[in-house]
């Protein structure tokens, strides 16, 4: 039974997300992403599941960052559909604050504006859970799943609180190994700090009809003003026309580096 890390307390979306993902497992719960990753690196698990975006809140910064410096392979992708309960020991009318992950809070901010709820960050919204259940006040909720309310036995005040239930989060997963059957590809990259130097790489993607599914800049944390940029694209590294076109933009490239290729999933 493979073991699967992510961050979080048990009933994070993460862990969610990986039981979704694979039909028999056992999960690690870790407090920061990059425990999760290092447990993986370290052989303390077979995976890692990391966060790397929002479909309303945008990226995960953190994630994307860790990307850049592990030597582990993306195997896999999860779209989870995130439903958001405001969880707690009262009625709606007598919360006055509530707990919860910034995404989380900033996933459900009409319904927090709408009942003029004070909002605290937490580190996961799972671990808000604990957080209130510890502090035993009626006036007191948070916001997480339906399962973790559950687990850690407080009573679900309302569900599907989100703004909008089109409310996905994108998940990687990570290995050692890599898988041989993909059809969608990973890569981090930068270039020149020069005119026309990101054209070049993208042309050749549109020379060779690749289709580009993502792409992202995040800033150079050694060099200031100076980017990465993360490109997701239709194709298996594996691909002798891919390989060709890797070869081909690493010329012009001062980095690039392939996260992997891995099966591309469907929003459930």
């Amino acid at each position: 039974m493979p073991k699967i890390s992510f961050q979080g307390e048990r009933g994070a979306y993460s862990e969610d997300a990986a039981i979704s993902f694979f039909n028999d497992s056992e999960t690690i719960p870790l407090h920061t992403f990059a425990e999760v990753i290092e447990s993986t690196e370290n052989n303390k698990t077979d995976y890692s599941v990391l966060p790397v975006e929002n479909s309303l809140e945008g990226s995960v910064g953190e994630s994307y960052d860790l990307l850049l410096s592990t030597n582990l392979s993306v195997v896999g992708e999860i779209y989870y559909r995130v439903k958001h309960c405001l969880i707690g020991f009262d009625k709606l009318e007598n919360i006055d604050t509530v707990y919860s992950h910034p995404q989380a809070l900033g996933q459900c901010r009409r319904f927090i504006q709408k009942h003029k709820i004070t909002t605290i960050p937490a580190y996961d919204t799972a671990g808000s859970v604990k957080i209130i259940k510890e502090m035993n006040k009626k006036n007191i909720a948070c916001i997480a799943s339906k399962r973790a309310s559950e687990i850690h036995g407080v009573p679900t005040i309302l569900e599907g609180i989100e703004d909008n239930t089109s409310n996905y989060t994108r998940f990687l997963v990570l290995s050692k190994t890599k898988v041989k059957d993909g059809d969608k590809t990973s890569i981090i990259f930068s270039v020149k700090h020069e005119a026309g130097a990101l054209f070049n790489i993208l042309k050749e993607f549109n020379e060779y009809k690749i289709n580009l599914t993502k792409i992202e800049s995040r800033p150079n944390k050694s060099t200031p003003w100076e980017y990465n940029f993360y490109v997701d694209f239709d194709g298996s590294e594996n691909d002798s026309k891919i390989q060709e076109l890797l070869k081909k933009i690493s010329k012009q490239c001062i980095f690039l580096k392939i996260l992997g290729s891995y099966k591309k999933a469907k929003l459930s």
